[in-house]
């Protein structure tokens, strides 16, 4: 399977609906007019994507301060994301996108490195949205550890 397009500067969020991790739906537009953080990480309760999740729940308060919502998106579905937010007191909505959709929209899913060997998977990628929809930062394999602070850094948000 090919990756999927890439996302620049300037262009059009992706619009998209997703069940969040207590089943109720979850769009783009729930947000219009305020600035979003869409990321996406591979699997819920990994070390990795958790160690990335508490990373945005520990920062949510000043990102939220700064006019910023958090959204996560990942391939699992509802059941294991409800575990994964309960199990870290998770602050922000996990969005299931089982089939795959919004991930290629977002280019988001593709090929990568994994141990040396290249698998298809999904591309850990963060997107900021602003209030227009229009994509203002797209972030493409990005690090686990250490990305809020990266981020936070890239938009002038102070700890």
């Amino acid at each position: 399977m090919p990756s999927s397009t890439r996302l620049e500067v300037g262009q059009k969020a992706p619009s998209f609906t997703l069940k969040d991790q207590d089943g109720s739906d979850v769009s783009l537009s729930d947000f219009a007019g305020k600035n979003v953080i869409v990321y996406f990480y591979p699997a819920a309760s990994t070390p990795g994507c958790t160690t990335e999740a508490c990373d945005f729940r520990d920062n949510i308060n000043s990102l939220k301060s700064a006019g910023y919502q958090v959204l996560g998106i990942s391939k699992d579905p509802i059941a294991p994301l409800k575990k994964f937010q309960e199990e870290q007191g998770l602050n922000f909505p996990l969005l299931s996108d089982e089939d795959l959709a919004v991930h290629h929209a977002y280019g988001a899913y593709g090929e990568k490195s994994l141990y040396g060997k290249t698998v298809t998977g999904t591309l850990r990628s963060t997107f900021v949205v602003d209030g227009d929809d229009t994509i203002v930062l797209p972030l493409y394999n990005v690090k686990a550890t250490g990305h809020v602070a990266s981020l936070r850094k890239k938009l002038g948000i102070d700890a």
